[in-house]
């Protein structure tokens, strides 16, 4: 079926049920970015592949609202749809509220699945249309038109973790919970999040696509813990782990059955949790909304876990290299696309000890692709590379220490001189963040100028986030830190890993990212507060072709030079033969 068939279907199940706009976010019953396939309601609506968006649907019109970083892939996939693009963010797009407050009649109803809305975007759509009398209601309505859709059924293995690469014991992390459960007057917590539920726990899985969780929820009182999780992908090491650390287990079903058992409970649980939850428990308990403990604890990296994401960006380091060379010396002599090239990619990372898979799919963008900041190249028509241009390539892996995510853009041929003038503002924006020294209590916010400045001084800028979270053999995008434009009220705080990776893009020309990993610590204390740096990560050259050397600042110059020193004192021990020679290159002084 086409998307405007879809979206007939979807119309005709809207009038039977009386239902004047439908909403579609793009998640599932853990508020996961990344979605099992049977979730994925959003895309097999509208075409829409990004990560980030939602659509609307009324009895005439149909919109889709996303970000900066889709809004040139966005109507690539939305054409032919009903679908109109609204560019979140974006002076004179309305807020999709305010919109269904214009489209739907005074006493309508707009349904949504409760299942896949969180309990905030619930209260808001509540809260705000309540001025036209507009009731929300629980109508799963794709449940019946997506007949074909995946069930899940491939029972994934659910392993341990271990406390040596962990860092904590799951009783450790289970008291340092219930001591917070207890600051925050609450006797019962429960997580829904795929990724606080595996950290929590010491376990791991694969029922994600890119992110080593397993579809579960968590329940914790002071009394016990359960885990409600298909107990067949349990392997015998997780079974047993779970009963040393008093877990008790039951099946995923029985969650919501559960939930209706509690009465006169204080629950503590994120707003972010789906709304189903708060249905089911709301006449008989009291909230605590807040975000869950363990997420802010996951954040910050023990040290143990720190040094398991430098364990394994030496070795990512070492496969980035083989690659590079192997893309620079080939490209133009034999045939190759942008999927092959990322298929290659990985190949090389393959190839590293305790490699489990990629930590997204990968980013490789050749020329005008490479200004799709999310673009995915397909198996089938994806463009042809050769030896003339710009890439982008924004990858990284999963592996049993640690998480990876790298961006480099290079020549492969000729580029202009505003490309390489474009790079070097770009890369001294990711220099300047590297190199900041902050203040406690300092937010990403106000770190994010430093990565614009130079760019805004010529006029331009870039339409996403400069910094997330990264997990620890966990999801490559971990809350709640950021460096960005917009306030988000966390703080900074000492072992949080985030990326640094500002961008640039032409649309149809080129687009330029450069991205390395970077740790906060302390630094020194002094009569004005206590200081933090960041630690750089990321162990792998960029293409110093195309920076223009003129227009780095002598600290941003030393700052480059001692980085691909480093760089080389830490890969070229693990390379050898042509590639070794062709790195210490690289590795040069500018």
């Amino acid at each position: 079926m086409t998307s405007k068939e879809k979206v007939a279907l979807l119309r005709e199940a809207m009038s039977k049920e009386n239902v004047d706009a439908f909403i579609v976010y793009s998640a599932d019953p853990h508020m996961s970015e990344y979605l099992p396939d049977e979730w994925l309601e959003r895309t097999w609506l509208s075409g829409f592949t990004g990560s980030a968006g939602f659509v609307v649907v009324t009895k005439d019109k149909a919109a889709l609202w996303t970000d900066g970083r889709y809004f040139v892939q966005a109507p690539i996939e939305l054409e032919g749809s009903d679908f109109e693009l609204m560019k979140d963010g974006v002076e004179g797009t309305p807020n999709y509220i305010d919109w269904l407050k214009s489209e739907v009649k005074d006493g309508g109803n707009v349904a949504v699945n409760t299942l896949a809305t969180s309990h905030s975007n619930w209260s808001d759509l509540e809260q705000k249309l309540a001025s036209k009398n507009i009731k929300i209601i629980d109508k799963p309505l794709l449940k019946d038109i997506w007949t074909n859709r995946s069930e899940g059924s491939v029972k994934n293995p659910i392993f341990v973790h271990p406390v040596e690469r962990a860092g904590k014991s799951v009783a450790e992390k289970l008291s340092a919970i219930r001591k917070k459960m207890e600051e925050n007057g609450a006797n019962v917590h429960i997580i829904p999040a795929l990724d606080d539920v595996a950290w929590t726990l010491n376990l791991r899985g694969s029922d994600v696509d890119f992110n080593p969780v397993f579809l579960s929820y968590l329940f914790i009182s002071k009394e016990e813990a359960i885990l409600f999780v298909d107990l067949e992908k349990l392997n015998d090491d997780a079974r047993k782990q779970m009963d040393e650390s008093h877990v008790k287990t039951l099946p995923y079903e029985e969650f919501f059955p559960f939930l209706e058992t509690l009465s006169d409970k204080k629950v503590l649980i994120s707003p972010n949790s789906n709304q189903s939850i708060f249905d089911v428990l709301q006449s008989k308990n009291t909230f605590i909304k807040a975000n869950p403990p363990g997420n802010l604890m996951k954040a910050q990296k023990n040290e143990t876990e720190l040094e398991g994401f430098r364990t394994v960006m030496q070795r990512d380091g070492v496969a980035m290299v083989k690659f590079l060379y192997w893309l620079k010396h080939n490209v133009g002599k034999e045939p190759m696309t942008e999927y092959s090239i990322g298929e290659k990619l990985r190949e090389f990372r393959a190839e590293g000890k305790n490699f489990v898979g990629e930590s997204f799919n990968s980013i490789i963008g050749y020329k005008g692709n490479g200004a799709i900041v999310h673009y995915s190249a397909k198996s089938e028509g994806s463009k042809e590379v050769t030896n003339d241009g710009s890439i982008l390539v924004d990858s990284g892996g999963q592996y049993l220490e640690g998480t990876t995510d790298i961006t480099r853009t290079l020549a492969l041929g000729a580029v202009s001189e505003e490309f390489k003038k474009d790079v070097t503002l770009v890369l001294k924006g990711m220099i300047r963040l590297a190199m900041a020294k902050f203040p406690k209590g300092t937010k990403g916010v106000q770190l994010d100028t430093l990565a614009r400045i130079a760019l805004w001084t010529a006029g331009k800028d870039y339409a996403h986030g400069t910094g997330h979270g990264v997990g620890s053999f966990m999801n490559v995008h971990e809350p709640p830190q950021n460096i960005r434009k917009e306030l988000n009220p966390q703080e900074l705080l000492p072992g949080m890993v985030v990326s640094d990776e500002p961008g640039f893009y032409v649309e149809n020309q080129y687009g330029i990212r450069h991205e390395n990993l970077i740790a906060v610590k302390e630094v020194e204390t002094t009569p004005y507060g206590t200081f933090y740096e960041f630690e750089t990560l990321t162990i792998c050259p960029f293409d110093k072709s195309i920076i223009v050397k003129e227009l780095l600042l002598d600290d941003e110059l030393q700052w480059l030079n001692d980085y691909h020193s480093w760089c080389e004192t830490k890969l070229a021990d693990d390379l050898d033969g042509d590639v070794k020679e062709w790195f210490l290159q690289q590795t040069k002084a500018l």
